[in-house]
């Protein structure tokens, strides 16, 4: 074994702890209830980074803080920002875990907490890694910054504004995430690209009131129908978005990204039955990774309205929502997909009724270069680490200041995480496997190592 091999077997009991102790608080950033945990949990960090040697401070927003970080001020070496979050998801349904949410539990090599692995595990690898490299070799190869935000699960509505308010505090060359997946266990990966978001609110107003419904049925708009044929029209039997103009700006994959992507371990059968499902429903004529990873769509996620109660309450409800989200992808522009949205639901609400549309939340796909020579030496390193080459890959999901670092910063990112595909993200019993967090840390601390010979300085 190597020094840095070494030194993390040598730290894996101290490591977990931190991990433990971080886990332990329940930084939800959607619940105001819970803002005095934000805050604790930002101080933990900028106390655990200040002990390591880092400078190391909070730096407030409109919304919850952000924690930032910077070692060394040697110009003559490259810099990469390292990126996390530390809030995490609220835990419900508190009925469906085996074990108190934030009060981490290891069982069979996983550590079980919400926040587990979506972020706080995967925020502490690449700061276990410089640590790792500031013990066994005394310096850092690159000059390293760290920010790690308070909103990523809100959507990260600041960290634009953030970002461009310290535009020349957080100067590099290229940012880290560690906040993906690998494609599946043992399975090194590398992240080439990311859908964007749009996320909606559609509101429909009837009567000035909630009416019966045996007095005024059939003679008075009901929200509730008309919000139905709005939804059903937006996509068709064939899967397809019905916005016109939808798919006009849509880039497909090079036929290379197909090839690999043909290559991986998947099964649509082992898929479904994870899902517990029979069919995999979507847009005709793609594989399922495609709809999952370069194919725009549109989904709903919340209808409300009217009497949702046990027993009858005959009522047309004077008003109606529903949250609907679409997923971009290159090249699409969430404003321009905005616009188009709002009309189509303008034109598809039938008479009677008043719409309103909301955005909510946006942000724009990215794609990075696989040839960049920060690629390649991630590539390197978690070769060197997992002995396979690691698959490049896309993921379906969004990481909001991943496309703000390309716009704002100009610096591409790193998508290098160390998640597993069941690792309830999102859901009850959320958990990390400990193998991939040790294994984390000593590839990050590779990749930092091979970025000093590849990047300018």
């Amino acid at each position: 074994m190597d020094v840095i091999d070494t030194y993390v077997e040598n730290q894996q009991q101290r490591f977990l702890e931190d991990l433990i102790a971080w886990l332990r608080i329940p930084s939800i950033s959607t619940l105001p209830s819970h803002r005095p945990h934000i805050e604790e949990a930002a101080r933990w960090l900028r106390d655990h980074l200040h002990a390591l040697g880092f400078q190391a401070e909070i730096i407030p927003t409109e919304g919850h803080p952000l924690v930032y970080a910077e070692h060394g001020k040697d110009q003559g070496k490259p810099t990469v920002l390292m990126y996390g979050h530390y809030d995490v998801q609220p835990p419900d349904p508190l009925e469906k875990w085996r074990t108190p949410p934030f009060e981490p539990v290891i069982e069979e090599g996983y550590v079980y907490a919400r926040g587990a692995s979506d972020d706080k595990g995967q925020a502490l690898i690449p700061i276990h890694a410089t640590e790792t490299l500031l013990r066994t070799s005394g310096a850092l190869p690159v000059h390293v910054k760290v920010l790690v935000e308070g909103e990523e699960e809100i959507g990260s509505p600041n960290i634009g504004s953030s970002l461009r308010a310290h535009r020349e505090m957080l100067k590099a060359d290229v940012a880290l995430v560690c906040d993906t997946a690998m494609f599946a266990k043992d399975l090194p990966t590398l992240v080439t690209g990311l859908r964007g978001l749009l996320y909606t609110e559609v509101e429909v107003e009837g009567a000035s009131r909630d009416l019966h419904s045996g007095q005024y049925g059939g003679a008075a708009p009901n929200p509730l129908n008309a919000l139905a044929k709005i939804l059903s029209g937006l996509v068709n039997r064939k899967g397809r978005v019905t916005i016109p103009g939808f798919y006009t700006r849509v880039k497909p994959p090079a036929p290379e990204e197909r090839r690999m992507w043909a290559s991986l371990p998947f099964r649509e059968d082992a898929y479904l039955q994870e899902l517990g499902v029979d069919a995999a429903p979507g847009e005709e004529g793609f594989t399922v990774l495609e709809r999952r990873w370069v194919r725009p769509t549109l989904d709903v996620h919340g209808i409300s309205g009217g009497f949702t109660g046990e027993g009858i309450k005959t009522v047309i409800p004077a008003r109606a929502t529903a949250k609907i989200s679409m997923r971009l992808v290159p090249d699409q522009d969430p404003e321009e997909i905005a616009r188009r949205f709002a009309r189509k639901v303008h034109r598809l609400a039938p008479p009677g009724v008043r719409v309103q549309v909301r955005v909510l939340a946006s942000g724009r796909p990215v794609v990075v270069d696989p040839a960049h020579p920060a690629l390649r030496a991630a590539a390197r390193a978690l070769e060197e680490t997992f002995r396979r080459p690691p698959v490049l890959i896309r993921e379906g999901g969004s990481i909001p200041v991943v496309s703000h670092f390309q716009e704002i910063l100009g610096i591409p990112s790193v998508l290098m995480g160390f998640g597993l595909p069941d690792d309830n993200l999102h859901a009850p019993n959320e958990r990390f496997s400990l193998a991939n967090f040790y294994s984390g840390i000593r590839a990050v601390a590779r990749f930092l190592l091979h970025l000093a010979e590849v990047l300018p300085r």
